[in-house]
């Protein structure tokens, strides 16, 4: 999957920006606050409509402008597609795919696929379960325009029963509704449980060896998913899941009435990871906690590539930076095949790449 062209109008700190790309190496440079890490977040904002740095849409769009597009001209799967988003202030999104308007972020799964890393991205390890959990639906829904939908109808069901439990006891008639978003609440979150199980079996089966590379086998990496307590196989089909968590639903009942809190459901799902036995989240050194985050990574971008038989977009965010000579040239050489865009502060000829095009970026410019 290669991305030949971006444009962009009021996107981030850019007011307008047009430019082609290298199917190989991207450098992006220049000094901090220039707008480096913008223009990776414009890339990957094109595989599945979300920002990894911004909880809601009008966060990318420029101060005291009402919208802002995204453009990009991309070669995947042997054909040519133009993916297009517009974002409006107050008004939401529209996406497009050679012109015909998407019904769903959804389906863009599959046309591009992008792996991010960026130093934000130790809270992989470090933070708590939720972003554990986003870096696992962001994974998914690239590749799964089922788990997008699923998803997308769990949260909403999710604020709706928030609501209910939060205002039923002013409002008893509330729980009339409650069995009902039970009921639905389950038959998404089978779906959700499913897929996440899936994925992180094959994490699994990727990450243990390319920590042990990166470590020079001085340490072992292992991944566990955490979900609803009453599922005894997580890999099993949603059909076989559903009366696993409607059991549990009904077990955490009158203490969700109790507490006025949603108690039940795959929004409480973690990835465990633990190094050398001990839990990363608690345990990891700073150095640790950036192999394993990164070993997560590039398991991803493995997975991607088996799936769909191209390798995604890699996108490294000031990354080898933080590295010594050794592991930095263990992630260059790690990484060869496919496109891929990285951002640090100075022009450099980094060792282990070749070809490619340098991009010197200032005040959100391209000079």
């Amino acid at each position: 999957m290669i991305i030949k062209r971006l444009e962009l109008d009021f996107f981030r700190s850019y007011s307008h920006l047009e430019t082609d790309f290298d199917p190989r190496v991207n450098l992006i440079y220049g000094d901090n606050a220039q707008g480096k890490t913008n223009l990776l977040e414009a890339v990957a904002y094109l595989s599945a409509a979300r920002s990894h740095r911004a909880r809601y849409d009008r966060e990318l769009i420029m101060l005291d402008i009402g919208s802002a597009f995204v453009k990009g001209e991309v070669f995947s799967r042997n054909r040519e597609f133009t993916l297009e988003a517009r974002l409006f202030r107050g008004r939401g999104k529209q996406l497009y795919s050679n012109g015909v308007r998407l019904k769903a972020a959804g389906e863009l799964a599959g046309i591009l696929n992008t792996v991010l890393f960026c130093p934000e991205d130790l809270s992989l390890i470090r933070a708590g379960s939720e972003e554990r959990r986003r870096f696992l639906d962001g994974a998914i829904c690239q590749l799964r325009p089922r788990y997008a939908q699923a998803l997308s109808e769990y949260n909403r069901l999710y604020g709706h029963k928030v609501r209910i439990l939060r205002d039923w006891p002013e409002n008893p008639s509330l729980l009339n509704t409650l069995d009902d978003f039970n009921l639905r609440m389950a038959q998404t979150g089978a779906v959700i449980i499913h897929y996440r199980a899936h994925f992180v079996k094959r994490l699994r089966e990727r990450a243990p060896s390319i920590h042990a590379d990166f470590s020079g086998g001085r340490e072992t990496i292992e991944l566990t998913y955490d979900t609803v307590s009453t599922v005894s196989n997580p890999l099993a089909q949603p059909r076989e899941l559903l009366p696993q968590l409607l059991d549990h639903q009904e077990r955490r009942r009158q203490a969700e009435l109790d507490s006025r809190q949603c108690l039940s459901g795959p929004h409480k799902d973690d990835l465990a990871v633990t190094i050398g036995g001990q839990l990363a989240k608690t345990y990891a050194s700073q150095g640790q906690t950036r192999t394993a985050a990164l070993s997560l990574k590039l398991a991803q971008r493995e997975i991607f590539q088996e799936e769909t038989g191209e390798w995604p977009v890699l996108l490294l965010d000031d990354v080898l930076s933080e590295l010594d000579s050794k592991r930095q040239a263990f992630v260059l050489n790690r990484i060869r095949g496919g496109q891929v865009f990285i951002t640090c502060c100075e022009e450099e000829k980094l060792e282990g790449l070749e070809g490619g095009r340098a991009f010197h970026i200032h005040h959100g410019e391209l000079i």
